[in-house]
């Protein structure tokens, strides 16, 4: 038997434990029934004793029947936990996997990633009702992302924006395909709620091969974030661009389709979230946002992903549909001051 120990400061304190056994070359580690941030930074620390005590192991089971609930940090624990069997040669299998688990596996595509063995009582009563479980066991991480209100405003403001990116659309285009002949519109894998991959869509502001010269850039934020205000591939017309927050439009577009909401907090890439801790991945239990609190309080000034976080907790906490028009005439406010422009 094993059980981790508090957390670093770094993460969130926990004193959750796991029932956890070692026959042989393979561990099993008995899931608890809630999976958030307390429960996820304990589990972590159970994997990484789990090879610290046993070298030797070859698999590692994670046993879910006990699980009803699990949110973004969970998520995160179980990816993490992914990587350590990976660096130890050892196999990862979860079993008795509830319908709750197995559709938040689902949505973020981790149900292609892991060996999963569902529950029995879940596995032949749902297929005959897939979209009907679908909806009823979708995870309740936020009350903002079952806000039928919130979703409503997310489509008025998203068919408003694509009307204005309409006007807007021939000038940038011109202006863009005159810079250098390449693509008007620059599209990136990102990830939305619970680390959903999904496609953003912006107007190109950087030259061709940015992604690739990507290495060539320092990055002036603390952590898994990044940022440089002074980034050379930027070109002339994205620089106007980003100051006027043109460049941002097309993702008016991923709002309407519900990959985003209005306001939220920034989508981070996949490389990006591949260095996020256990307790970093509280920021995707809402969906990401074109505006937020990073946004308009003080972006240029923010120097660690740390700060990111506590700002994006910090809207979870506050968050109504009040709060968040506040924020969106805000966000209107700092585009007309020289704190605008994304970076």
């Amino acid at each position: 038997m094993f059980s981790p120990q508090h957390s670093s400061a770094s993460e969130t304190s926990s004193k959750a434990s796991f029932s956890a056994a070692v026959l042989d070359s393979m561990g099993t580690i008995q899931l608890t029934k809630t999976f958030t941030v307390v429960e996820a930074v304990a589990f972590k620390r159970s994997c990484q004793e789990a090879f610290l005590k046993h070298p030797g192991l070859e698999e590692v089971v994670l046993n879910f029947a006990d699980t009803m609930f699990i949110d973004s940090s969970g998520l995160g624990a179980l990816v993490i936990c992914h990587r350590i069997c990976e660096s130890k040669g050892a196999k990862l299998r979860l079993i008795n996997v509830p319908s709750q688990v197995m559709m938040a596996l689902s949505l973020t595509e981790l149900d292609k990633v892991f060996h999963i063995e569902r529950a029995l009582a879940s596995s032949s009563a749902e297929r005959p009702n897939h979209l009907k479980a679908a909806l009823e066991n979708l995870p309740e991480t936020h009350p903002s992302v079952r806000s039928k209100t919130k979703r409503l405003i997310d489509i008025v403001g998203a068919l408003v924006g694509l009307g204005l990116t309409t006007v807007v659309y021939g000038v940038v285009a011109i202006a863009v395909k005159l810079e250098d002949g390449g693509p008007i519109f620059f599209s990136q894998t990102r990830c939305s709620w619970l680390g959903q991959p999904f496609t953003i869509w912006k107007f190109r502001s950087m030259v061709i091969d940015a992604e690739a010269r990507k290495q060539e850039v320092a990055n002036k934020i603390e952590g898994a974030f990044f940022k440089n205000d002074n980034d050379p591939r930027i070109t002339r017309v994205g620089r106007f661009l980003r100051r006027t927050s043109l460049d941002e439009f097309p993702q008016f577009w991923n709002v309407l389709k519900g990959d985003m909401s209005l306001v939220g907090t920034r989508p981070p890439t996949l490389d990006e979230l591949a260095q996020y801790k256990v307790s970093e991945w509280q920021r995707l239990n809402v969906k990401p946002g074109m505006t937020g609190e990073w946004q308009v309080n003080g972006r240029s000034s923010i120097t660690s992903f740390e700060q990111v976080v506590q700002l994006d907790l910090q809207y979870q906490r506050k968050w109504s549909l009040a709060y968040d028009m506040q924020l969106i005439l805000k966000t209107v406010g700092v585009l007309f001051t020289k704190k605008s422009g994304a970076v």
